[in-house]
């Protein structure tokens, strides 16, 4: 008699729990279950974030709405989803991650959904708060080599309102062009 893998639904499964990488489960960003890594990361114990709301991870209230427009709209079902961004721990301490997520109903991309997040070794200085947020996004966007007809893409602009931000952030911070952008906020002001 020959051996027979077991269905699909058979297959032996890992518990969120059991996973070694930070991971949530979230229904309309609401953070249903964690396990400890996640809470790690943000300082917290895992009871603490279990039914609370994700913008208490972020630094601001804006930051918390610009990433729900921007994920409502690249969060297909079945689609995986990345980005960079500045989130809140316990205390305050802020602190760069990339996001990777994952919506299983097209329809309504916030009913269920599992983000798993990697801290990033990026410095977050004074010259990156006083940037806005709208700023800090498309500099992280910029920093991951996309076009400013991707960068548009992604978050709902204009190339050319991508443009006059990338001018203007280049002014503010005193670089020259794109690559001396890109190098003062992966050394400095990320």
């Amino acid at each position: 008699m020959s051996a027979r893998a077991p269905p699909d639904d058979a297959a032996p499964r890992f518990a969120l729990a059991e996973l070694p990488v930070p991971l949530v489960f979230a229904t309309h960003r609401i953070i249903r279950d964690c396990n400890a890594e996640f809470a790690a990361l943000f300082g917290f114990e895992r009871r603490d974030l279990i039914d609370a709301s994700f913008s208490r991870l972020y630094p601001a209230l804006d930051d918390f709405v610009r990433t729900g427009e921007m994920w409502r709209s690249h969060l297909p079902g079945g689609q995986v989803y990345q980005d960079e961004r500045i989130m809140r721990g316990a205390m305050g301490r802020r602190f760069w991650a990339r996001v990777n997520g994952r919506s299983r109903r097209a329809a309504d991309p916030f009913a269920e959904a599992i983000y798993a997040f990697q801290p990033l070794n990026r410095p977050v200085t004074g010259a990156t708060l006083q940037l806005t947020g709208r700023q800090r996004q498309i500099l992280a966007l910029v920093a991951q080599g996309r076009t400013n007809g991707e960068i548009a893409a992604a978050i709902g602009l204009s190339p050319r309102t991508i443009e006059a931000h990338r001018l203007r952030l280049s002014r503010a911070v005193g670089v020259r062009n794109g690559a001396e952008l890109v190098a003062w906020f992966l050394a400095e002001g990320g």
